[in-house]
């Protein structure tokens, strides 16, 4: 299984911007299709957004699309989250995650087998 390492976490003001990183290694970063998902207090674990392993293909949930933009580097075995237009309602521990390649359900965290440890996006109002 690949490992994952989240960063660029932080606190910004509402309108602003973070982005966050997610690095793997111990596998073949290519051939994972990729995703994001956040988790506030008391809240269940939500999806925002996935990849393609070649990045030609991404979707996004509706609370997200036109503000979150996702990337990656296969080169770096790195994944990108842009955020833009912080919303205090953004605020939660953010984690990229891992599709298993049989798994269909891209938006459902049961697809997704390694995960990383999470970074924590707080935005002020």
């Amino acid at each position: 299984q690949v490992q994952l390492v989240e960063s660029g976490g932080g606190l910004v003001q509402a309108g602003g911007s973070l982005r966050l990183s997610c690095v793997a290694s111990g596998g073949t970063f290519s051939t994972y299709g990729m995703g994001w998902f956040r988790q506030a207090p008391g809240k269940e674990r939500e999806y925002l957004a996935s990849i393609s392993r070649k990045g030609d293909s991404a979707y996004y949930a509706e609370v997200v699309k036109g503000r979150f933009t996702t990337s990656r580097d296969n080169a770096k075995n790195t994944v990108y989250l842009q955020m833009d237009s912080l919303k205090p309602e953004d605020t939660a521990v953010y984690y990229c995650a891992a599709r298993r390649p049989s798994a269909a359900i891209i938006t459902s965290p049961g697809s997704y087998n390694s995960w990383g440890q999470g970074t924590q996006v707080t935005v002020s109002s």
